[in-house]
């Protein structure tokens, strides 16, 4: 970190543990109550080092919040139908209360098929065409995790969205999109930029909340980001860098999530929260 940092960093690793604390105690209440664990299900289709990693480190947030856990590994020459049988299969399952696919599936694979085989009212990782449609009509519903993990940050250090420009640079069906209407049903004005934008540093200068999510390494660089502006990093790379030049970064943003120990934190957490609130709602106690 560059000795002339001025950007307060965005915990996400200790407000993530707080919700997960939070989660516990509500999961612990559903069992009580029940007697049934809330159970999340996770699907993994190949062998995929990142993503088989990321489905343990699932499983051993579970374990933290008194979740049950259900893994379903799938060989990397699983078909679209056969990869939608299992989650259908799970989705008429009444002891799985939530349901997640670890993406990305393999080229060979619909993806988007696969993710509508994923009863909306167990999609607690936001990613049916559903969950996108109540999230952005404000309707009940599970968001996308990584968004929503964002949203909760900002209301952590106290950053109102509303009247402010926020740029979201990215625009996936599970990150990008949601993040940005997210923010304009909190009345900030949303300006979406990608591979298409003309000018991109001058968008990203007019960035009061800048939220990156293009998937490369340090790309926004320091030099565009506007002085005191909030900036959520929500890219992963290898080497753990984000889709934001950090140490530049760092010397003029207001607020700043570091990479690791920002956002990614935040997604898991949502993704058990979303899980006890569909129990809650599957068990009839919502």
């Amino acid at each position: 970190m560059s000795t002339t940092s001025s950007a307060r960093l965005m915990d996400g690793t200790a407000h993530a543990r707080r919700l997960v604390d939070e989660t516990a105690v509500r999961a612990a209440g559903i069992t009580r109550r029940t007697g049934t664990r809330p159970c999340l299900a996770t699907v993994l289709v190949g062998e995929d080092p990142a993503s088989v990693t990321y489905v343990r480190m699932k499983q051993a947030r579970c374990e933290k919040a008194g979740i049950a856990s259900r893994h379903i590994e799938l060989p990397a020459t699983t078909t679209t139908d056969e990869l939608v049988a299992a989650l259908e299969g799970l989705s008429r399952d009444p002891d799985v209360h939530g349901i997640l696919l670890q993406h990305p599936v393999g080229p060979h694979i619909d993806e988007r098929a696969a993710f509508e085989a994923i009863a909306p009212e167990k999609d607690v990782d936001g990613v049916t065409v559903s969950s996108f449609a109540t999230m952005s009509f404000g309707l009940p519903g599970f968001v996308s995790c990584t968004p929503g993990g964002i949203m909760r940050l900002l209301d952590a250090y106290e950053v109102d969205p509303a009247g402010k420009r926020a740029v979201v640079v990215g625009r996936s069906a599970i990150l990008g999109k949601p993040a940005g209407m997210l923010l304009l049903a909190r009345n900030a004005t949303v300006t979406y930029c990608h591979s298409y934008t003309t000018d991109l540093s001058s968008a990203v200068r007019e960035a009061d909340i800048l939220v990156a999510a293009v998937g490369r390494p340090r790309f926004i660089k320091g030099e565009d980001i506007k002085p005191g502006a909030v900036v959520i990093d929500a890219g992963y790379n290898p080497g753990n860098v984000g889709d934001v030049d950090f140490d530049s970064a760092v010397t003029r943003a207001g607020l700043i999530t570091p990479v690791p120990g920002g956002v990614g934190p935040m997604t898991i957490a949502v993704l058990l929260a979303q899980t006890v609130d569909a129990a809650e709602r599957l068990l009839g106690l919502a």
